[in-house]
């Protein structure tokens, strides 16, 4: 079996991204809210990802796509939607064992910082970066992490 390739890798990063930008700036009374939110744009952001690659194939390749290209948008870039699973279960597991919903939240932003940071800190694997480079690789990854964190204290 072999490991993600480069487009399902950005496609993670970008859904965890996306997902913490919704539960940053939603006004949701509810964790279900919060969650449909969430799932809800992450599946649009894919369908209008995956629609784009269509039309664009379509443009440039002066043809429609065939099925079997159509199947193959079809099938990846999931990555979008799956990479915040672990920040929604934790907003889940929070929740149902009581805690407020605002602590529930900030907690699944922090998952999701930490996720950006481990996938800042991969990129250095195989592109044989030094550790202090890894480093400063995964603190700007997490940045974007922190800076949904700081939006949802912001505008709550």
């Amino acid at each position: 079996m072999t490991g993600p390739d480069e487009e399902s890798t950005a496609a993670g990063i970008y859904g965890v991204i996306i997902g913490a930008a919704v539960m940053a700036s939603s006004h949701a009374a509810s964790a279900a809210a919060v969650i449909g939110a969430v799932l809800v744009a992450l599946v649009v952001y894919w369908t209008a990802e995956r629609y784009s690659r269509l039309v664009a194939q379509r443009i440039h390749a002066h043809r429609r796509p065939t099925a079997p290209e159509v199947r193959a948008q079809l099938t990846t870039g999931w990555e979008i939607v799956t990479a915040s699973a672990l920040p929604v279960a934790v907003l889940t597991v929070l929740r149902l064992g009581g805690a407020p919903l605002r602590a529930a939240v900030l907690s699944a932003l922090v998952c999701s910082t930490l996720l950006l940071c481990l996938a800042g800190w991969e990129v250095g694997r195989n592109g044989q970066l030094t550790r202090p480079e890894r480093l400063v690789s995964a603190l700007v990854a997490g940045a974007f992490g922190v800076l949904m964190i700081l939006l949802k204290i912001t505008l709550h």
